[in-house]
């Protein structure tokens, strides 16, 4: 499968941990759903109480969050909490502190919609454009448009105050919620700074691949296994201070940068080759932004490959499967294909001598490959 760059199949994101007296991998996807339910229903009654003109916000406010998601984050929060904690800890003094990570997913989520002009997300119009469509259908006054931008920034900046909300409810020492709270904010100023670098690079005159991998890095890698890996750990009670650089924490700092960069690479790959109807997103809908695999495209072309790329992009509606088939005769996506691999097999290196027990090194293992293959 490593090298089956166009593959549709991925193994399972719930990895098979093994036998345990109290592995809760298996229903997480659930209990995070759950809490989330709770928190997002209970915080919008309020607000639906101070004024009911708050509904539309609201409305897009519960779609954006309870809308669907792999629930990646939480999982990978999961799996560094069960390292330290061990397999018989509860789950459930913790659980919002994993939930939480979803709050802030939907608000990057969100803005980024608003930043690329994006339609859909999950199958289903984006936050903005939704917000648009309630404007019009309510028939109010001003641009619609603008009407959808500034609500969904709103709904994103609330969904951020709320992952603070609930992070804050974990049962769990103070010392152990500080220390997670670090990695939460490394996590949040990376995954910002990597935004701006996604937004300057379709604007910049030039980009590097390594640029690019940089964004990823900043943007994806960070926010979507490394940190939250870290973050799991210290709510088990890991020191802040020392965990990074011990053993276990190099370990997931490597682990975490390979899936994350898997992940953003794959990403590239569906954005051009995947199948809306499983993605929830229309292909080419990142066309023009300068991914590494486009770079790459640009870097390996001959003479007649590049002018063709080039009429391509410039084209206001861009035949996109033409698109893809000249980025194929190039050898790019076969090469990202083969960087995903290498990423999968460096992850599981970083596994090999991790001090964790053996479900919790076969079950990031497998999330590992899940991630870096999937469909969606």
């Amino acid at each position: 499968m490593a090298n089956d760059t166009f593959s549709a199949t991925a193994p399972s994101l719930t990895p098979t941990a093994g036998p345990g007296p109290v592995d809760h991998a298996a229903d997480l996807h659930h209990r995070v759903d759950q809490a989330l339910s709770d928190f997002v229903l209970a915080e919008t009654a309020a607000l639906l109480d101070v004024d009911h003109a708050l509904e539309p916000l609201l409305a897009a406010a519960r779609d954006a969050v309870l809308g669907g998601g792999k629930r990646i984050r939480p999982l990978f929060a999961y799996w560094g909490w069960r390292s330290v904690a061990g397999p018989d800890a509860p789950v459930q003094p913790v659980l919002p502190a994993l939930a939480a990570l979803e709050l802030l997913h939907a608000f990057a989520l969100v803005h980024d919609d608003v930043m690329d002009r994006s339609a859909t997300r999950r199958g289903r119009p984006t936050t903005h454009r939704a917000l648009a469509a309630a404007h019009a259908g309510q028939r109010l006054r001003g641009d619609a448009d603008r009407f959808g931008d500034a609500g969904a920034i709103l709904v994103g900046d609330l969904c951020l105050v709320w992952a603070d909300r609930l992070m804050s409810r974990a049962k769990v020492h103070a010392a152990a919620l500080a220390g997670a709270r670090a990695a939460y904010d490394r996590m949040r100023v990376e995954a910002i700074a990597g935004q701006f670098l996604d937004v300057l690079g379709d604007h910049a005159p030039a980009w590097s691949p390594e640029r690019a991998l940089r964004t990823a890095r900043l943007k994806t890698a960070g926010y979507t296994a490394t940190w939250p890996l870290h973050y799991g750990a210290a709510l088990a009670g890991a020191p802040a201070a020392t965990f990074a650089r011990g053993p276990l924490g190099r370990a997931y700092t490597r682990y975490g940068l390979a899936v994350g960069e898997a992940f953003q690479l794959r990403d590239d790959l569906l954005g051009l080759y995947g199948e809306p109807a499983v993605t929830g997103k229309p292909v080419g809908d990142d066309l023009g932004k300068p991914t590494v695999l486009l770079l790459l495209a640009r870097a390996r072309a001959t003479a007649a490959q590049h002018a063709e790329l080039d009429k391509l992009l410039a084209a206001g509606h861009p035949d996109v499967a033409r698109l893809g088939e000249v980025i194929r005769a190039t050898g790019a996506a076969q090469r990202l294909g083969d960087m995903i691999a290498e990423r999968v097999a460096e992850a599981q290196g970083a596994l090999a001598d991790a001090p964790v027990d053996q479900p919790v090194r076969a079950a990031l293992g497998e999330l590992a490959a899940a991630v870096a293959w999937r469909a969606a």
